[in-house]
């Protein structure tokens, strides 16, 4: 055994002779393994990158920040999927953890809104250290939209996880030989992408009446994929009906302040004052006549309106801009909805399932107003639509030729209009050449690949 000098010690690097090699060897090869796995231990940090997967917090170890030098040991991952009547206090049960961490992360997480409203079909993901203490929990609304709180102390950081869809073009066409909706449904579009393009041709043409065997369209539009799955439809961003002879065709347009409208090549809106019919309907069940005999009361009655047969639910449209001058219940017109667009102008809305709308409220154009249903004097669901120009009941099929006519594109955006659209009125041409080909080759009988 040594005994205390009382000289002054050598210098450390004399000292170190004295130790054997092995010993120095030993030594070195401890402090190597330690600095290597100081640099592959985790931090505390969590960004976008690290937690690009739904569902995969990828927390394997996470670092107590007040104490840095204690590593937390964690349980497997738990994902629970939000059902009927869920909140958060009961899925927390599930996870067999207590009030007191609920109201730990509510009250300590930087956004913790969105987990106060829960819808079904959403997940969470907890992280849970071996004392039964939540580390980490990822809140999955969509497959594109999530949000990560991870521990940091006595709070929560959140980090917002935005998953952006990659955006394909595709086209779609086909000829009616019924319906516009039969037509479109058999050619694999979506029931939003028909209803969407039934609005952007809404305001020129009446998709009961003026629809013949032989009419076509031609569709292109935006879809969405993640993950080379796809998610679902965007927008229509070209579209052509062909209707007895005459083409329409719409392009869609996006002002610098982000709002968008579909126009005709000449920059002239497709959207006009009014809508030839304020729903999508089945068929007219009863047309504008002054001289009808009344189906319930078996007796001559004017009849100053168009019936819309149509589903029970069937959403009901306002016509035209304008503000809602009654909305209520009679026991003739059941529920109803009357707008006024200006002074001159007045829509009325009879026999609805629901109103959507109040008295005094202003109302934009295809904005659902309420839903078709049988209420008041009816035989069944329909929607009983007038037109009134002045007081006076005018047939709404032949007083939208007379309306004011739809405005167009300012003059100074004209050439802006025209460089955005120039390559969609490329790619719907060239779309349309190779569909015609592809007809003519098949009726000539030669194989195009």
């Amino acid at each position: 055994m040594r005994h205390a000098q009382t000289t002054p010690p050598p210098p450390f690097s004399h000292r170190l002779a004295e130790y054997p090699r092995r010993h120095l060897l030993f030594a070195g090869s401890a402090i190597t393994l330690v600095f290597f796995l100081l640099l592959l231990s985790p931090t505390s940090a969590v960004t976008a990158k690290r937690i690009s997967q739904p569902l995969e917090l990828q927390l394997e170890s996470t670092v107590n920040s007040q104490a840095p030098e204690t590593i937390i040991s964690l349980r497997a991952p738990l994902e629970i999927t939000v059902g009927n009547g869920d909140n958060l206090s009961l899925i927390f049960q599930r996870a067999n953890l207590s009030a007191a961490a609920v109201h730990d992360i509510v009250s300590n997480a930087d956004d913790s809104n969105s987990l106060l409203n829960l819808y079904p079909g959403q997940k969470l993901s907890f992280q849970i250290d071996d004392d039964g203490t939540l580390q980490a929990l990822q809140h999955v609304r969509s497959d594109m939209d999530s949000t990560v709180f991870e521990r940091d102390g006595a709070k929560f950081a959140s980090t917002l996880i935005q998953r952006q869809p990659e955006i394909r073009h595709n086209y779609s066409g086909a000829t009616i030989n019924s319906s516009l909706f039969m037509a479109a449904q058999n050619s694999g579009l979506s029931q939003n992408l028909i209803m969407e393009f039934a609005n952007i041709f809404g305001g020129v043409v009446d998709f009961v009446y003026d629809v013949r065997a032989g009419d076509s369209f031609t569709l292109l539009y935006e879809e969405h994929f993640l993950d080379d799955v796809k998610r679902g439809d965007g927008a229509i961003l070209a579209a052509q009906f062909r209707n007895r002879g005459e083409t329409f065709t719409a392009y869609r347009y996006v002002y610098e302040d982000g709002s968008v409208g579909y126009f005709n090549g000449e920059g002239v809106s497709m959207r006009k004052a009014f809508l030839r019919a304020p729903l999508d309907f089945r068929r007219i069940s009863s047309s504008f006549n002054l001289k009808r005999l009344h189906p319930i009361f078996k007796t001559t009655k004017p009849h100053r309106g168009i019936d819309y047969a149509a589903d029970r639910g069937t959403p009901v449209y306002a016509a035209g801009d304008g503000r809602v001058a009654k909305a209520g219940y009679s026991k003739a017109n059941g529920n109803y909805v009357f707008i006024n667009h200006g002074t001159a102008y007045q829509t009325k809305y009879l026999h609805l399932h629901k109103r959507s709308v109040k008295k005094g409220q202003r109302v934009k154009q295809q904005q659902i107003i309420g839903s078709v249903g049988s209420t008041g004097y009816a035989t069944g669901p329909h929607l009983h639509y007038e037109f009134l120009v002045n007081g006076v009941h005018r047939n709404p099929r032949t007083i939208i030729k007379k309306l004011p006519k739809a405005k167009s594109i300012a003059s100074a955006d004209k050439q802006k209009f025209l460089d955005q659209i120039g390559g969609l009125r490329m790619q719907l041409a060239a779309y349309n050449n190779q569909k015609n080909f592809a007809a003519a080759s098949q009726l000539s009988g030669t194989n195009t690949l």
